[in-house]
């Protein structure tokens, strides 16, 4: 059993003390009247002071103000599995002492602690008593607590928030087996079963009268009238102009760009030519709006794919930066000669933080000890580049200094390092060996707009899934011209022979009402059968055919009780580009509280969105951009004590809002 050592306060009867006959007086008499520094002390038994580890205390520690206290220096029995000598590390913990809060005259106190001791504590142990008032150990528990209190806070600023994929189906999936034993599949069923009956119903309509099951078709002759073959092309083309991203990133490795200075500008300047040219082709070629809206919305998400490529390898790329200078200095230190007596150089071993030792290095470890450095506003948050300072300068060092150097910048560079492995669990995938030509593609086609160094893959691809997925996006595509022609096209019409027939906005607004129960229900089919189209059917049959086994692109969204709950599971796949680089990078970037950060994503997004109808309608109104802001005091409501708990109400306000939200915007677009 490992050795104890205490630091307690004197007790009241010092004669007790002297009957010990373990009891050892290492001061002076003239040393004995003023308390003895923290470092002295732990000389005396041969412990390099260091900095607390752990502490059982929630509180911070208070200064000068509060009244002593007496605190406990364990050494822990442990050994560690990263280093040894860690287990050296002491532990202080608070103690409680009914006595000391008794006293309230100063003088007194420090007469009771002014004299250190040793005493036995068995077995070869031994109790130091030390004044709790130590100017040292004050300092040493103050950073300590405060480690240790951020330690255990659950916010947490990172730069880059950390994306977590599994292997996984979506819900619809045929081999997702919990879809499949839901008691709500029969509905599932009967929704499909209804489509193809009001389909039928259609097509037998249009035939009687137009001898055509698709009717007049003008829909239909307008997808495929011209610049369909120009359309792929510019698609093929705008994919292929990605890798402008990767080049930059092989530049900033080869340090021809440093990402933090020159590096992100290049980034964003290309982004912005980038979505530029996408929308101005649509208005050079005067695409109808199903070209436009394929076009536009494929540029967004290619741009968002280039955004999470090059930011999380740039960010990556200033740690390998760090990590190759972090381990040239153990070279540097093995050229330098120790001195014998004590070294004055600063940094001192005493002001170092080194708890952290105690701990395997990970790049969680290095990112929690970072943030919590820097909210305490502790001085050792620089150590490393003190350090670097002092080997820089060839200043003497003691071999104190050299051993704990060492393992302070081998520690910091074994975690960066764990950093750039991130979740790959291969090698070839690890920073910088993913920058390859390949790697860059192959992301381009994955069904995610989040880049990570690896991803779960699925082993075959089952050729008979895809013939599946491939024939409901025939039959989707095909349902959704139908419902358009029918009950869409002719609402269009009757509003172009207004406006063309000199309507005033006021008679038009009178069809208003007329227009919007028209709509209504064809914009609300339309919107589930888009919806099914692209992230049940197109997203995983990219999946199968590039092995990607996270199929997550959507959650139980039909739920929702509020608004907020609907942006985080209806798209998945941009809710996480969202998460980790407007929400969690304007926090960690812009310095700005969670609620600031909610705004600025739902600004961006709803930008977004206006951009989109902006293309489609050639009117730049705002309908969308307002509608979508609105959100946000319907998600505070939705919080408050009223309606905290009304979950069926919540559905409620949420369908009308996705019943009435697309037509009320295309009525408004379509009379304004």
């Amino acid at each position: 059993m490992s050795s104890v050592e205490e630091l307690r306060p004197a007790p009241h009867d010092r004669n007790r003390i002297a009957r010990d006959p373990d009891t050892h007086d290492v001061h002076t008499r003239h040393e004995s009247q003023h308390p003895a520094a923290l470092a002295e002390a732990l000389r005396a038994v041969h412990r390099t002071p260091d900095t607390p580890s752990d502490s059982n205390s929630d509180s911070g520690y208070e200064a000068r103000d509060k009244p002593l206290q007496s605190v406990l220096l364990r050494r822990k029995s442990g050994v560690d599995s990263y280093d040894n000598s860690a287990s050296e590390t002491p532990e202080i913990l608070p103690m409680e002492n009914p006595d000391l809060e008794e006293k309230s005259n100063s003088e007194h106190l420090q007469q009771s602690f002014s004299a250190p001791e040793f005493r036995s504590a068995g077995k070869g142990g031994k109790t130091y008593v030390v004044a709790s008032d130590d100017a040292e150990l004050r300092e040493i528990l103050r950073r300590g607590l405060e480690r240790e209190r951020e330690k255990r806070s659950p916010s947490r600023r990172e730069k880059l928030r950390d994306m977590v994929f599994t292997r996984q189906f979506s819900t619809f999936d045929r081999q997702n087996q919990d879809a499949a034993n839901s008691p709500f599949h029969g509905f599932y069923v009967l929704f499909w079963i209804a489509v193809a009956i009001s389909i039928i119903k259609m097509a037998a309509e249009n035939w009687r009268k137009t001898g055509n099951p698709l009717g007049t078709n003008e829909i239909m002759k307008t997808m495929f009238q011209r610049d369909v073959v120009v359309l792929l092309l510019s698609d093929g083309i705008m994919c292929g102009m990605t890798g402008v991203s990767w080049v930059i990133q092989r530049l900033v490795f080869l340090r021809y760009l440093d990402w933090e200075r020159s590096g992100w500008v290049v980034q964003n300047i290309w982004q912005t030519l980038f979505i530029a040219s996408v929308v101005n082709l649509t208005l050079l070629r005067d695409w109808p709006w199903t070209h436009t809206v394929f076009f536009v919305l494929h540029g967004l998400v290619m741009l968002m794919k280039q955004h999470s490529y090059a930011f999380y390898n740039g960010h990556l790329s200033s740690v390998y930066k760090k990590r190759q200078t972090l381990l040239l200095k153990p070279k540097q230190l093995e050229s330098i000669s120790p001195v014998t007596s004590p070294s004055l150089t600063s940094p001192r071993v005493s002001a170092l933080s080194t708890s952290h030792l105690a701990h395997p290095p990970s790049a969680d470890e290095y990112h929690e000890r970072r943030h919590s450095l820097s909210k305490s506003r502790s001085g050792d948050q620089n150590d490393i580049e003190n350090i670097s300072r002092a080997i820089e300068a060839a200043e003497p060092l003691d071999m104190e200094q050299l051993h704990v150097f060492e393992r302070l910048i081998k520690w910091e560079a074994d975690a960066l390092s764990d950093e750039l492995r991130g979740k790959a669990t291969d090698p070839t995938h690890y920073y910088p060996n993913n920058l390859t030509f390949l790697n860059h593609y192959e992301y381009i086609v994955f069904p995610t707009a989040v880049y990570e160094l690896q991803y779960p893959r699925s082993e075959t691809i089952d050729w008979s899934y895809v013939a599946e997925k491939a024939c409901a996006l025939i039959g989707v595509i095909f349902v959704m011209i139908m419902i358009s022609q029918a009950f869409i096209y002719p609402v269009v019409m009757r509003t172009v022979f207004m406006k063309e027939s000199g309507w005033t906005v006021a008679q038009r607004f009178g069809e208003f009402p007329w227009l919007l129960s028209d709509l209504i229900f064809p914009f609300m089919m339309e919107y589930l059968l888009a919806w099914y189209l692209i992230w049940e059917t197109v997203l995983n049959i990219l999946a199968e055919l590039t092995y990607f086994a996270d199929r997550s692109f959507y959650d139980a969204w039909w739920n929702s009780v509020s608004w907020d709950q609907y942006a985080r599971d209806w798209n998945r796949p941009v809710h996480n580009f969202l998460l980790r680089h407007v929400y969690h990078s304007s926090i960690s970037s812009m310095r700005v509280n969670k609620h600031t950060a909610t705004l600025i994503t739902f600004f961006l997004s709803a930008c977004v969105h206006e951009l989109v109808m902006w293309c489609i309608f050639k009117k730049l109104r705002g309908y969308l951009l307002i509608l979508q802001m609105c959100q946000l005091p319907l998600v505070r409501m939705s919080r408050t004590r009223w309606l905290r708990d009304q979950k069926t109400f919540g559905n409620m306000i949420f369908w009308v809002g996705i019943f009435t939200g697309p037509s009320l915007l295309c009525s408004l677009y379509l009379v304004l």
